[in-house]
């Protein structure tokens, strides 16, 4: 059978938000883990956030090195909707890999007190982020 190439950068947009939609789901799931003191469980499932945003961030930057730029061709209201989201989320999304290290740096380090500071702008900023990254694929790829 002979070999045949796959171009499998055109699976890797929804590859990405499969990614943003699971630590999403991640960073929800851990913080009602710390909520019920569940310590342990909590680092475990904040570790694997980290893991599959980091993971995100490469399937990303990987696929637009490839694809180059992707425009959103809709005239209108949904247009301004589309670009006010992707602002806010690429503004946004610059900010989380540096909060999301020193939040997980301070709880692995037992620096609780300092961890908890940083984690109440952490969780929401990385959460927004990980949803508008799902409604970004969307509303460029499904509508």
């Amino acid at each position: 059978m002979p070999y045949t190439h796959v171009n499998y950068i055109h699976y890797l947009p929804t590859l990405n938000a499969i990614l943003n939609g699971t630590a999403a789901v991640l960073l929800i799931w851990g913080f009602f883990l710390i909520r019920s003191r569940r310590i342990r469980e909590h680092r475990r499932v904040m570790l694997t956030a980290f893991g599959v945003s980091s993971a995100f961030l490469v399937s990303y930057l990987v696929y637009h090195f490839s694809a180059g730029l992707v425009t959103f061709n809709h005239p209108g209201l949904i247009r301004k909707v589309y670009l006010s989201i992707l602002l806010t989320h690429t503004t946004l999304a610059a900010a989380v890999p540096v909060l999301a290290i020193i939040t997980l740096n301070r709880g692995l380090k037992a620096r609780f007190d300092r961890h908890i500071a940083i984690a109440h702008w952490t969780l929401p900023i990385w959460l927004y982020v990980s949803v508008t990254g799902v409604v970004v694929y969307l509303m460029l790829y499904h509508l």
